[in-house]
């Protein structure tokens, strides 16, 4: 199950939930603080996961684009 850091667009509060992707979808995800269902999703981090060709690349900027210029 994913974690999704959301925000109340009742009530402002950011909050992180553990929930299922059908959960989200249908909002039965509520505010923690006032129960609305009326939620915002907060992108606060990306995490990247590089494969072992990436580390031997020879990018000069593969600290910034990823490595997606050697798909």
């Amino acid at each position: 199950m994913p974690f999704y850091d959301l925000k109340c667009d009742r009530c402002g509060i950011e909050f992180n939930v553990r929930a299922t992707i059908k959960e989200r979808e249908n909002k039965s995800i509520k505010c923690p603080e006032c129960g609305s269902d009326s939620l915002s999703a907060v992108f606060k981090n990306v995490n990247v996961i590089r494969s072992r060709k990436f580390e031997e690349s020879a990018c000069p900027n593969i600290d910034r684009c990823g490595g997606c210029c050697l798909n």
